[in-house]
């Protein structure tokens, strides 16, 4: 239910050697000011405070994806704003929806494992509507994924996925770290917009609760970090509203392990 970073770090997950990367041994680089400085930090709370959840029924894929594209118009509208505020120039993400693993995009074949995938090259979400989703479509699971992958077009625009992109220089070690920290962000991320909308969707607590539960319980991920964390992260935004709660970049090491 989360993106690869991109092919190379999905690659790296899978145990890829890297090739021209500094050794582990070598002192790691202060990250740059973009990502721990980034004006996206000093927004504020995110300015939409509604959007309309569209109803969706058990294993429909149609349903399922105008679902999608409603929250992505919501998505859309919250955080243009908050990029524009932050004097960087907003552009919208394509969305496509796919009914099985494999199909190809522009940073390769769709993964096994993957609920969905963003990809910086063509600014496009690719979201697999399987059987296992769209089995308990009315669990928050559908905007929690589309939030979290918008979170990693927030981080594109921003000028950040260009900077952790560059490989050169970094160890595998150092790639795992940043790994975890854009997808903790991106948890993040996703946390503020569904926190921001909440009172609007007319959902009981127990249906976020729910979501935190099942990431404390989940799997410990080296590329997206512990199970404990991604639930923090996710709590972490919801409560804050703002992306401000989300610089995994000055977190320390434990937040983001």
């Amino acid at each position: 239910m989360r993106s690869p970073l991109l092919a190379i770090i999905a690659a790296a997950a899978a145990g890829v050697l890297f090739t021209g990367t500094a050794h582990a041994g070598t002192a790691a680089a202060p990250f740059k000011p973009v990502l721990t400085k980034n004006a996206i930090y000093k927004t504020g709370k995110l300015g939409l405070e509604q959007c309309a959840e569209q109803p969706v029924q058990r294993d429909d894929l149609d349903g399922a994806r105008v679902y999608l594209e409603f929250l992505v118009d919501c998505l859309n509208t919250a955080w243009s704003e908050q990029v524009t505020k932050a004097g960087f120039t907003f552009s919208k993400p394509k969305l496509e929806v796919i009914a099985k693993p494999g199909a190809p995009t522009a940073c390769g074949k769709f993964p096994e494992g993957a609920q969905a995938i963003y990809c910086p090259k063509n600014s496009k979400i690719t979201f697999l509507l399987d059987p296992g989703i769209l089995s308990e479509p009315t669990d928050l699971f559908l905007m929690e994924v589309i939030a979290h992958e918008y979170g990693h077009h927030v981080q594109n625009v921003t000028g950040m996925l260009k900077v952790v992109d560059d490989l050169k220089g970094k160890s595998k070690a150092r790639v795992y770290d940043e790994s975890r920290r854009v997808e903790l962000q991106a948890e993040c991320l996703s946390g503020a917009f569904i926190g921001r909308v909440w009172h609007s969707l007319g959902r009981r607590d127990f249906d976020f609760k729910y979501i935190v539960k099942v990431a404390q319980n989940g799997f410990d991920y080296s590329t997206h970090g512990k199970a404990s964390n991604i639930a923090w992260w996710l709590k972490h935004g919801f409560d804050a509203e703002s992306p401000g709660a989300c610089n995994t970049w000055s977190a320390p090491k434990a937040r983001v392990a």
